[in-house]
């Protein structure tokens, strides 16, 4: 079918790739870091100008990158919403990130509505800092003049697919973009436009969702772009996700998310109903405490690295001479214990040394994670792979544990820009509909992304045993804390 290109912004810089159509066998990439501003404290900025996205764009495709390109999908990063006005420019810059300005806002919002549930049983998720629904109400009570002017609202993906195109009078957006932004049902499928009213105190035009494997349009050139998605939608068509299919990823916090049939409605606020790129869903637990344990533990010890910790708790064993450490170091979110601060239980003369308590660390962060998945189990979630992102994936102690605490086959892939070939398989999707080459129903089947695969083979007995250890320290000292 020939060659296709997947565009992934993300907060710091936009990475491209070209991908031959039918393997996904990626043949060229370029990278440009966006021409963004660092604030004085240090960080991520919470307001960007979206022409530098574009500015990053044009460096990145520069030296003939996209010759002989089809079709281009657009990645994106998630929870960036962009005002515009009437004429479609920008009321003020997007508002990205995870805002802590809007704080106040999402509590504000989601007593408006009833409480937490009244936000899940509508839109499948409880507002949150980040999302646009709450920037909305932040926009509305801090700068009311230009949320005034506002009468059209896209994201970041939204935004590029349709300065791409040349800036029609269309414009759209997709299931799995939408289904973060706090006011689009993944259950229903439908917009809650009274919620972007409630939010910003008046209606705006809302970008149509359109299907996964329709085209956005085609640029003036006659080069097609597809509906584009979000990151995490993106980086899960990259890797090939499907049923059965879990993912773990460790950051300073950590996210569990899941293939799925269907939405996850779920009242108490610990599933995010996110839809995937595909047609199908994709419920998130989040929790607070990843990697940002590691790194405590590490300190607490004098090591300089997580690679020095990981040698330690190497010299440990599985249970940690009976240490479980409760890694809820910044309050936690699954389970819902916000206010509450890290345990450090069954400390004995022979179990207080290093290696030990390295091992703890470890073993107490994947629990955390391992009781997340639970939560998506306990709703009939199948999982029969967990593939482990992020850097501390891996790590020798994170690959010998996680497999027999998770309970499943756990698959390391190797470093790849994901999200921008997800964006190319969209791509190379649309291109073989419009063709009449491909099935609207089912994405190209693409080569899966080279992986470490790990089994829990005969540790998995101990493993559930170390887990067991773990969820009765839990239920001591914070009885019910999963049933409240």
């Amino acid at each position: 079918m020939g060659i296709v290109a997947g565009l992934d912004s993300s907060p710091d810089f936009t990475r491209i790739v070209v991908c031959d159509t039918d393997t996904g066998a990626v043949l060229r990439q370029g990278y440009a870091p966006h021409p963004v501003d660092a604030p004085a404290g240090g960080g991520r900025p919470s307001d960007v100008d979206p022409q530098a996205w574009l500015l990053s764009l044009g460096e990145a495709a520069g030296g003939g990158l996209l010759e002989g390109v089809q079709a281009i999908g657009v990645s994106a990063q998630q929870n960036a919403v962009v005002p515009l006005d009437a004429q479609g420019n920008t009321v003020r810059p997007a508002m990205v990130g995870g805002d802590k300005r809007a704080q106040v806002a999402a509590a504000d919002l989601a007593d408006a509505l009833g409480g937490r549930e009244a936000w899940a049983q509508a839109v499948g998720c409880v507002p949150q800092a980040a999302q646009p629904v709450t920037k909305l109400r932040w926009l509305a009570k801090s700068e009311p003049d230009a949320a005034q002017r506002t009468a059209v609202l896209l994201q970041a993906h939204d935004w590029l697919v349709w300065q791409l195109l040349g800036r029609p009078a269309r414009r759209t957006t997709d299931r799995g973009g939408a289904s973060g932004t706090g006011y689009w049902s993944a259950a229903t499928g439908g917009y809650r436009p009274d919620l972007v009213e409630l939010a910003l105190g008046h209606q705006a035009v809302l970008p149509e969702v359109i299907g996964p494997a329709e085209a956005a349009g085609t640029t003036p050139e006659g080069l097609l772009i597809s509906a584009g998605t979000g990151e995490t939608m993106a980086a899960a068509l990259g890797l090939g996700l499907g049923t059965g299919d879990a993912v773990v990823s460790l950051g300073a916090s950590g996210s569990v998310m899941a293939v799925h049939p269907e939405a996850l409605m779920d009242g108490t606020g610990t599933i995010t109903a996110l839809a995937d790129a595909t047609g199908m869903h994709l419920p998130v637990v989040t929790t607070l405490n990843a990697v940002r344990t590691l790194r405590g533990a590490a300190e607490l010890l004098g090591l300089p690295d997580l690679e020095t910790l990981s040698d330690l708790a190497m010299k440990s064993t599985p249970g940690s001479h009976g240490l479980v450490l409760l890694p809820y170091l910044e309050g936690e979110r699954t389970p819902n214990l916000p206010h509450t601060a890290g345990t450090l239980a069954g400390l004995r003369r022979e179990s207080m040394k290093p290696e030990h308590l390295a091992r703890a660390a470890f073993e107490g962060m994947l629990c955390g994670l391992a009781d997340a998945l639970d939560v998506l189990r306990g709703r009939g979630v199948e999982v029969r792979r967990v593939f482990l992102l992020g850097a501390a994936a891996e790590l020798p102690a994170v690959q010998a544990a996680a497999p027999a605490l998770f309970g499943a086959q756990v698959v390391v892939p190797q470093p790849a820009d994901y999200a921008a070939i997800g964006a190319a398989r969209q791509a190379a999707w649309a291109l073989g509909v419009t063709q009449g080459a491909l099935d609207p129903r089912t994405p190209p089947a693409w080569q899966g992304a080279a992986a470490q695969v790990l089994e829990p083979g005969e540790e998995l007995a101990v493993g559930q045993a170390v887990r067991q250890q773990f969820v009765s320290v839990r239920e001591q000292t914070h009885p019910g804390a999963f049933r409240s």
